[in-house]
């Protein structure tokens, strides 16, 4: 089920899905959509650096670099950070939001990973906030008290929504794996299939990662991908750029 249980339950639509779990599911593949505006296509999470030194070279490569990321580096961490902001929210916990937002917001390694999860984040809060109003959540979005990256700002507006937590973490991790994917397959470059056997091949990972996040807390945030953290890193002085990231 998307959502939360502590209300009635709303009549069932004809294809066994209530009104709210229909409307949960739509907001979620509409906010993490490629089409939905958070300029996403335009980073690649240090993936162009990594092609350019050679250490992704075809679909095999980009699967394993990409597989790292999520399970053992900025993946995992964002899922727990969405986990957290999604829980405070829920718990209508101001103080611990503004913790949660705060850390994550200094955990960025590099500048441009730093722009490219605050960009993410005021976009995304900006664009659902005007399309998708919620009551009280001009309330939660000024508890947090300074810059909403990414995840925070997927967790807190879900939570407002009362989308429950682990469909959030899915379409979540979905979003950036799809977004690492596409970067990739330009960078390469990958052809349709090759991409899509990729993102096939990651779904383990996925399920996995939502999984682990759900049942983390704040204490075990860390990353061991140092290779990825470098290349993040080394792109800003990379000399023939197409992304910011």
């Amino acid at each position: 089920m998307l959502m939360t249980t502590n209300e009635p339950a709303p009549a069932a639509v004809s294809d066994g899905m209530t009104e709210g779990e229909s409307g949960a599911l739509y907001r979620l593949m509409t906010w993490l959509s490629p089409s939905f505006p958070v300029g996403a296509f335009s980073y690649s999470s240090g993936i162009e650096w990594a092609v350019e030194a050679g250490d992704i070279t075809d679909a095999a490569s980009l699967r394993g670099w990409l597989a790292a990321m999520l399970t053992d580096g900025s993946g995992f961490c964002d899922s727990v950070l969405l986990a957290q902001s999604h829980r405070a929210v829920s718990d209508q916990d101001h103080a611990a939001l503004s913790e949660v937002a705060e850390l994550a917001a200094a955990l960025a390694p590099s500048r441009e990973r730093q722009l490219e999860t605050t960009t993410q984040g005021r976009a995304f809060i900006d664009i659902a906030r005007a399309a998708w109003s919620s009551p009280g959540l001009d309330a939660i979005i000024a508890a947090c008290g300074g810059p909403i990256v990414y995840p925070v700002a997927v967790g807190l507006v879900s939570a407002a929504h009362r989308i429950r937590l682990a469909p959030s973490l899915h379409a979540f991790l979905h979003a950036v794996v799809s977004n690492w994917i596409s970067a990739g397959s330009r960078l390469i470059p990958l052809g349709q299939t090759d991409s899509q056997r990729v993102l096939a091949d990651l779904e383990p990972d996925v399920t996995a990662t939502a999984r682990r996040a759900a049942a983390a807390s704040l204490d075990d945030l860390g990353s061991a991908t140092f290779r990825a953290d470098l290349a993040s890193l080394r792109h800003e002085t990379q000399y023939t750029r197409l992304f910011r990231s």
